[in-house]
């Protein structure tokens, strides 16, 4: 089952609205959640146009996906120990390893936008440990937990923030660099289900 975009917190959809999908791939049977996300890069390693491999996240939403009457998916504090796979981490490495793809790795910080990150909104979500900073990605992956599924995540460096220099983005920056990593990510996805 493929999505094509998704629901946003920012746009005005509750959390519950915001995950209903995986509530309803969860009812259709599906094991495996790949995720990806357009973010903002903080980690002075990286560049525009970076793969990074979410290895974790950091959840920084004013309202959490399970709040309210647990669903019975899963037990009311489900264990996020490991919340992205490292199985299906170590399979994407050893793909891109193969078709020569370079692949970045770090935590990925959820914010509620809708607006990009100040310089010191940067500053210190990169001091709290995040490598890159978005609006989703977070509460899906939270509720695919909380209902057993295994996930994987890659996010998109579409733009910098953080660094001496203030850096201007706009929403049609951040387009056209997805737009351009998107065919690595989509090799190395494929490949991954396929091979799963």
């Amino acid at each position: 089952m493929a999505m094509q975009g998704r629901f946003h917190f920012y746009e005005g959809y509750s959390m519950k609205e915001v995950t209903f999908p995986v509530r309803v791939m969860y009812e259709l049977g599906i094991k495996t959640l790949f995720v990806s996300n357009a973010a903002g890069g903080m980690n002075p390693k990286f560049k525009i146009g970076d793969l990074m491999v979410i290895t974790d996240h950091i959840n920084l939403f004013p309202e959490h996906p399970l709040r309210g009457k647990n669903f019975p998916t899963g037990p009311r504090f489900p264990d996020m120990h490991e919340p992205y796979d490292h199985q299906l981490i170590k399979l994407a490495d050893a793909i891109a390893a193969e078709k020569g793809i370079e692949l970045q790795h770090g935590v990925y910080a959820g914010v509620q936008g809708p607006t990009f990150e100040t310089p010191a909104e940067y500053r210190m979500y990169h001091l709290l440990g995040g490598d890159t900073v978005g609006m989703s990605t977070v509460p899906e992956v939270i509720v695919a937990r909380h209902c057993g599924i295994r996930t994987f995540g890659i996010s998109i460096v579409t733009d910098l923030g953080g660094f001496d220099t203030p850096v201007e983005v706009s929403h049609e920056e951040v387009q056209q660099a997805a737009n351009m990593a998107q065919p690595k990510m989509t090799e190395i996805m494929r490949e991954m289900i396929r091979r799963s």
